[in-house]
């Protein structure tokens, strides 16, 4: 019997190519894990599962809680999936939750918004442990000046200047609710809650917040940036891997 099932899964994105399948690249997120599902539910050879993410995030960015669904036909209960899966996944992507959900259910469609981490590090010291974690800064931005910033980006935008697809013919507007910065010892994290965000859309933010963090951006500047919709106005797009999906709200 066919049934939808909705997976919540962690992974870490250092070795992969990001979370969609791209051909002739083996190391994505989605193709592991259509992988493992077409083979536990015997799919022949040229056919496979197809599993939908709440999102696509990039190469090299992580995430703590994705959230996914798959139509399978199996025997399987939601207990021996999840084991089954985080058998023969690699290491660096493990399913934390199996779930029978409606037929109707779209992880993507169905998303009402998402929380982004991104975590920056400045000091003395290599972060030896958290390197794959976290973007080493050459030096400490003021948070004073980032959080007055961030004021201007908080609320329903076309957010074009922050769009990593310059051909993108979809609307580029979004509502991004919340923005906090936290600075604890060494570290500068940034926190993101949107509706929705575009290609790049938080890493572009986070260089053009520390850009503005650094003096060579004003804060008020920031309302200009947004009304431009033009991506050459805004900063540099932050590496990907300080960047961290924590949440997706249903």
């Amino acid at each position: 019997m066919k049934r939808n099932y909705k997976f919540v899964l962690s992974y870490d994105g250092t070795r992969f190519y990001g979370w969609e399948k791209q051909p002739n690249k083996d190391m994505t997120i989605q193709g592991k894990l259509e992988s493992v599902l077409s083979r536990m539910v015997g799919m022949s050879e040229g056919e496979n599962v197809q599993v939908i993410g709440a999102g696509r995030t990039d190469a090299g960015v992580h995430a703590r809680a994705m959230t996914a669904n798959a139509i399978l036909d199996t025997v399987f209960t939601e207990e021996e999936i999840l084991r089954y899966m985080n058998q023969y996944l690699p290491e660096d992507i493990s399913i934390n939750d199996v779930r029978i959900c409606s037929d109707r259910f779209h992880s993507r469609y169905n998303a009402l918004g998402k929380t982004y981490r991104y975590t920056c590090y400045f000091g003395d010291t290599k972060p030896v442990f958290d390197r794959k974690y976290v973007t080493v800064l050459e030096q400490k931005p003021d948070v004073a000046l980032m959080e007055e910033a961030a004021k201007y980006i908080v609320g329903t935008h076309d957010f074009k200047s922050f769009c990593g697809n310059t051909r993108m013919k979809k609307s580029t507007v979004r509502c991004v609710d919340n923005i906090k910065i936290e600075e604890s010892g060494p570290q500068i994290r940034f926190y993101f809650h949107g509706n929705g965000f575009l290609q790049n859309m938080v890493r572009i933010m986070t260089g053009t917040l520390l850009e503005v963090g650094y003096g060579n951006i004003e804060p008020a500047a920031m309302k200009d940036i947004i009304e431009a919709c033009d991506r050459q106005k805004a900063g540099p797009t932050a590496p990907p891997q300080g960047l961290c999906l924590m949440k997706v709200d249903y």
